[in-house]
């Protein structure tokens, strides 16, 4: 089988996986992110030389349980009056949980920009690695899941709009920058990189954020009259941070001496290698729309 099909094949089963998924329910989408997450977490535990074990229950407890919290309190909370035979008010402020989760998140995000400009740095620290393991690929997974719900119920038609962006951002760097790319953006990292194919691609997922606001999203009637700014603004946020992800996990390779993640999608590399962008865009996303919501 040749390097194409083989792609062509893998690229449309996670596609089928992910739609269907994101379509079918909230529960099938979480699921399937949380399978997403072991996998990604072994991953990168292979990059950096984490004891992967520890690395996927941490990354799955962690997951489940602000899962459960987040979307499930009022269940998890008589689910846990029953178990422990109380009457206890157990429930979550789920809004100040989301602020402590989004500013680590941040936080980690900053020390990962820092590692990615910083030249001397070859080697990572264990308390570094688990901190990476943490904001980097843990968190980033659950603001995934949060930011599919909007303001209000769970809409897959938000995060199907996220990976649109993110598709289209990446698709049309490649061929933008194959065509008439000459500057390279980071060669230290990524020299197929070049900044024509940085702003082709921005330029094409601002389109793309114009097209999804117009005759995809139903806007919240609060945003109606922003709506298309709005997506334009995610579509650019989608260009530059997706693109940040992308350098990032590049860094962690180069380190690691390896072109792909892992091998589970043939031709593609691994399940990193497909969400590097997405999983570093969506606290940003998640920022914005709390911007946005305490704003309005």
């Amino acid at each position: 089988m040749n390097e194409t099909l083989k792609r062509t094949i893998s690229g449309a089963v996670y596609i089928a996986l992910l739609l269907t998924s994101i379509l079918f329910s909230t529960e099938s989408f979480i699921i399937l992110f949380g399978i997403f997450l072991i996998i990604t977490v072994y991953e990168f535990s292979n990059l950096v030389n984490l004891n992967k074990i520890f690395s996927i229950l941490f990354g799955l407890l962690s997951y489940s349980i602000v899962i459960l919290i987040s979307n499930y309190n009022k269940q998890t909370t008589a689910y846990l009056n029953t178990l422990f035979n109380s009457n206890l008010d157990l429930e979550i402020n789920i809004q100040q949980l989301d602020l402590i989760l989004l500013a680590v998140t941040i936080v980690i995000s900053i020390k990962c920009i820092i590692f990615l400009f910083y030249d001397t740095v070859q080697k990572v620290s264990i308390s570094s690695k688990y901190l990476y393991l943490l904001g980097y690929i843990t968190l980033p997974f659950l603001f995934i899941i949060k930011i599919s719900f909007g303001t209000n119920d769970y809409n897959p038609k938000i995060i199907l709009g996220l990976f649109i962006l993110i598709w289209t951002n990446d698709t049309f760097a490649y061929l933008v920058g194959k065509s008439i790319g000459k500057h390279k953006l980071f060669e230290r990292v990524s020299p197929k990189k070049t900044i024509e194919g940085f702003l082709g691609g921005a330029v094409f997922a601002a389109l793309a954020g114009f097209l999804i606001s117009k005759f995809y999203i139903q806007p919240n009637p609060a945003f109606s009259s922003k709506s298309i700014l709005i997506w334009t603004i995610i579509a650019l946020i989608v260009s530059v941070f997706g693109t940040i992800g992308d350098l990032i996990e590049s860094k962690f390779k180069r380190i690691a001496g390896v072109k792909d993640s892992g091998s589970i999608m043939p031709g593609h590399g691994g399940i990193l290698d497909r969400l590097d962008s997405v999983i570093f865009v969506a606290p940003i996303i998640f920022l914005f729309y709390q911007i946005l919501y305490y704003v309005s």
